[in-house]
């Protein structure tokens, strides 16, 4: 009998090399390199697909929903042993049989790229943090499943360094989303402290927006904390990475902090430096 091949990708959706040139300056798949060969390459193919998603959901030209359905089509074709269409989900096909991921988390990522197309503001902090329960706690999840490691104890640490994560990547790229048409700024606090929307479309931070950032700011840093003894219960290699994940949350707030979250100008980054002291302080469990 022969195979049946998958159709063809849409002409919008963007190639493996396009997707995982932006590898470099992550943080999760720097993290990766404190694991072995193969440890690295299962976790670099999670990452594949979850940029992939993102590219879909905010960088493609067409019908994005329809290009999401289409994504999850292949996926699909995964866990219904058929050969994927597109060579990152072709990478990530064995790393599903090898370490025996689930779907769900998978499914939950492409669901959050589906929530940004018709829901653009979040009212609460406690709103936001439901959209991070899709757009950041699948990928701890999954990376959990290839430690072989995924309790449901070590889920819950997970989701919480996953969310502020979200959170601070949210405070790096404000005037990058609001460019977009998206705020994940809560509504709530951007009234209170009389911050109007506009002023996240202004060439520098106004004080009212400072205050609001900040507020994001001190809750990532609370949701890291509560998160970080994760590291601790982990075999060491696995351990070295959650605790790079960590050390990177720490390292980022840290410049933001030292830059006033001047955020609308150039992104406020952290050293190498930075970064080292607060991996070896999340090493040692602290």
């Amino acid at each position: 009998m022969t195979p049946v091949a998958a159709p063809a990708a849409p002409a919008a959706v963007p190639s493996r090399q396009a997707v995982m040139a932006q590898a470099s300056g992550e943080n999760f798949p720097v993290a990766s390199h404190l694991l072995g060969r193969r440890e690295r390459g299962h976790l670099l193919a999670i990452y594949g697909f979850a940029r992939l998603v993102d590219d879909l959901g905010d960088e493609a030209s067409g019908d994005r929903a329809a290009l999401l359905d289409w994504l999850e089509e292949d996926l699909e074709r995964i866990y219904g042993h058929a050969p994927p269409e597109h060579p990152v989900m072709r990478a990530l096909a064995p790393t599903v049989a090898a370490c025996r991921l689930p779907d769900r988390p998978f499914r939950r990522l492409i669901e959050a790229n589906r929530r940004d197309q018709r829901v653009t503001r979040y009212r609460t902090f406690e709103e936001l943090l439901g959209y991070c329960q899709l757009s950041a706690a699948p990928v701890g999840e999954l990376v959990l499943h290839v430690f072989g490691a995924a309790s449901p104890e070590r889920i819950a640490l997970s989701d919480r360094v996953c969310a502020a994560l979200q959170v601070v990547e949210h405070l790096q790229d404000v005037a990058e989303d609001h460019a977009r048409g998206r705020v994940y700024l809560p509504a709530q606090d951007l009234q209170r402290l009389g911050c109007p929307e506009a002023d996240l479309a202004a060439a520098r931070v106004s004080d009212p927006l400072r205050e609001v950032l900040a507020l994001q700011g001190a809750r990532a840093r609370t949701l890291l904390e509560a998160g970080a003894p994760l590291a601790a219960t982990l075999a060491p290699r696995p351990r070295l990475a959650v605790a790079g994940f960590v050390a990177g949350g720490r390292a980022a707030l840290d410049a933001l902090e030292r830059a006033g979250y001047e955020v609308l100008g150039e992104r406020p980054r952290p050293t190498w430096r930075m970064f080292a002291q607060r991996w070896v302080e999340a090493v040692r469990g602290r």
